[in-house]
């Protein structure tokens, strides 16, 4: 399994969305998510379900990558990449569900197009705010490898993106900007987690769990993926969700490939960081530790 998502449902559950092909490696024949389901993150066994979001070939599909699942208003929605045979064009799409098994795709077509391959998108709520972050390069047909970011107010329109980070290296495929995730950094120097709804799971200094947009955080930590290195993560700080530069890289000691951090509301106490990827033989998960990202 390599890019996945996390998401707990009305009964405590929770379920894995991800993307699955048979070894070895073949990134363009990945064209639906594995769907799994356990009633605890520390379970010895999940249990697997029928696939879902099939690529539609009849529009011009030809795979689906990185699904991103979050729960508003009711229904769970989950946003993914659909890729073509143009790189230039990759499409970031959108369905919602009542119960995470059955699908249905957004009747106006894909939220937005973009290159070099567009894809991983994550979503967070920010005040009254959406913002998505994708991996795309500075141009279409290639260029610096960035992490985009847009707004919504509604989950469905979009704004034109702006680039959120850009790194030094250019190219098309693969790069240092790979599989996106934000968390706000709380005025405490402790880490928010970004719950299934889109908003901030903190641990307060009881362990009591608590859900508020995130709109009043003391900055921001972008997470990704340098494919170069492919267990590597990387991180950098900002005030502002919007941009983050080079010149405030954070250390951190997570090797992981694309790595999403969860909190489960029934042990508050810890926090969990997935990882995945080409050759690793599944997904994984370990507790997180964080001391501080208090900023200097």
């Amino acid at each position: 399994m390599n890019d996945h998502t996390l998401v707990r449902d009305a009964r405590g559950s929770w379920h894995v969305f991800g993307i699955w092909h048979p070894e070895p490696a073949a990134p363009l024949d990945e064209t639906f998510f594995l769907h799994a389901s356990t009633p605890s993150l520390e379970a010895p066994e999940w249990s697997i379900h029928d696939p879902v979001m099939h690529a539609r070939t009849d529009l011009g599909e030809t795979h689906v990558w990185a699904p991103h699942v979050i729960r508003h208003d009711g229904r769970f929605w989950m946003f993914y990449c659909g890729g073509t045979a143009d790189h230039t064009r990759y499409r970031i799409e959108l369905a919602t569900s009542t119960d995470l098994f059955t699908w249905e795709h957004h009747a106006g077509g894909p939220l937005c197009e973009d290159g070099f391959d567009a894809r991983d998108p994550m979503v967070l709520r920010e005040g009254g705010r959406w913002l998505m972050y994708c991996t795309r390069t500075s141009r279409p047909d290639g260029g610096f490898h960035e992490v985009s970011v847009r707004e919504s107010r509604d989950l469905v329109t979009w704004s034109a993106p702006c680039v959120a980070y850009r790194s030094a290296q250019s190219g098309t495929v693969g790069g240092p900007t790979e599989s996106p995730f934000v968390v706000p950094v709380l005025p405490d120097g402790s880490v928010g987690i970004v719950g299934s709804g889109g908003f901030v799971e903190t641990r307060g200094a009881e362990g009591a769990i608590g859900s508020a947009p995130a709109d009043d955080p003391l900055g921001w930590i972008l997470f990704v993926c340098e494919s170069g290195q492919y267990d590597r993560t990387l991180a950098y700080f900002s005030r502002d969700p919007e941009r983050f530069e080079d010149a405030d890289a954070v250390d951190v000691d997570l090797d992981e490939h694309c790595a999403e951090s969860v909190v489960d509301p029934e042990d508050p106490s810890r926090l969990w960081v997935t990882g995945g990827g080409w050759g690793r033989g599944g997904l994984s998960i370990r507790p997180l530790e964080i001391t501080s990202a208090r900023p200097s």
